[in-house]
């Protein structure tokens, strides 16, 4: 059995490369969050509109909801995979290079911000209707109402929203080194798969797990938190 043959088969973390692991998670950690302090922004308003556009009663209201609805759907439905090779064209132009971890967050922003849009117009649906009414009967400004009772009443599940996006764009993330976005997912396919080298491949799936279970732990620890009920 040749080298390459030995090394797919059997596992040797004594080769590991600490270095390139190192910069593969930073590189992992700084797509994630720069995304989702984007996702964060762009999908509370996204949702807040789709959420105004629902409860009101003009005609006008219904047909642009039924438009960002659509174009929400449309951009959150695509692949990944097939959304980062359309945005080629538009990240070359905007960054001057399709490659990289910086060049894959463009990509990682249109896709999850929609997705997290839903979850916020969901959350926002779910305040009780009669603390809203009330607070417009004392003359409460729109304003006010966003923030005092529509962010305020929905933290938990807002912040559950952010915990479930996040680790969707880990996944996107991984998704993205398959087309040279760089992060653990490029690790793990170009030195461990391409190369037949499955120890590689198994530790970057272990830290991108181990990354996934902490966000998890985070985001339960803070809804704990924040839910008065």
């Amino acid at each position: 059995m040749n080298n390459k043959g030995i090394k797919a088969t059997y596992f040797d973390f004594s080769n590991l490369d600490a270095e390139k692991f190192k910069t593969a998670t930073q590189e992992t950690l700084m797509m994630t969050i720069v995304s989702m302090v984007f996702v964060i922004v762009l999908g509370l308003l996204l949702g807040l509109i789709l959420y105004s556009l629902a409860k009101s009663n003009k005609k006008s209201s219904s047909f642009f909801y039924s438009v960002v609805s659509i174009l929400s759907n449309i951009f959150r439905s695509i692949p990944f995979i097939i959304l980062i090779l359309l945005l080629i064209p538009f990240t070359k132009a905007l960054l001057g290079t399709f490659l990289g971890a910086k060049a894959a967050i463009p990509a990682l922003v249109i896709s999850a911000t929609p997705f997290y849009a839903r979850l916020v117009e969901i959350a926002f649906r779910e305040v009780d209707e009669g603390v809203l009414e009330a607070a417009d009967g004392m003359g409460a400004s729109k304003l006010e109402i966003v923030w005092k009772i529509l962010l305020a009443e929905s933290r938990p599940a807002l912040i559950s929203g952010i915990t479930v996006t996040t680790i969707t764009m880990i996944g996107f993330t991984a998704m993205a080194g398959a087309v040279g976005g760089g992060g653990l997912g490029q690790l793990a396919y170009y030195q461990g798969y391409m190369q037949g080298d499955l120890t590689t491949t198994l530790f970057a799936t272990i830290l991108i797990l181990v990354i996934v279970f902490i966000i998890q732990w985070i985001g339960d620890l803070l809804v704990t938190r924040v839910d008065k009920r």
